[in-house]
């Protein structure tokens, strides 16, 4: 069983993907706040992002996860919140790498190009991969100080 706490949030493209991540995550003993959308009806992607990141800023959670259609408006709305490291992963491998290296906080998921098996992984292995320090400190300090600018 996990202890590890994540904040989940999609638009209307992501629904479907979000809510099989949460039962995935949920049985695995997975804490979840489910910051919506609650069903497929349009609505905007930015507003979930800013719930999301909120929860991850505040320390409410470890992680976030964000899912829309591509992963990529998440991903740009995500990093417009100040402390947000947020990563389009549409791998395990990308996954795994944006927390050893970029010490991302927040996992960015594609609807339309992952199925649920792999974006369940995707997070898994995002949450327990650490960041490697080292040289990559200095680089995400460098991004970091752009939001100081």
């Amino acid at each position: 069983m996990s202890s590890k706490k994540f904040s989940i949030g999609s638009d209307h493209g992501g629904f479907e993907l979000k809510q099989a991540i949460i039962a995935s995550l949920e049985k695995e003993g997975y804490e979840i706040t489910d910051n919506g959308c609650f069903d497929k009806s349009s609505v905007d992607y930015p507003d979930f992002a800013k719930l999301v990141c909120d929860d991850v800023n505040e320390k409410k959670v470890d992680f976030g996860v964000l899912v829309c259609t591509s992963g990529i408006g998440m991903s740009i709305a995500a990093n417009k919140v100040k402390g947000i490291r947020g990563a389009l992963c549409l791998s395990v491998d990308a996954g795994m790498f944006s927390r050893l290296h970029n010490n991302a906080n927040v996992c960015c998921l594609g609807a339309k190009y992952l199925d649920v098996p792999t974006a369940v992984e995707i997070v898994k292995t995002f949450s327990n991969t650490d960041f490697e320090g080292g040289r990559h400190c200095r680089r995400v300090d460098k991004f970091m100080d752009f939001e100081n600018q």
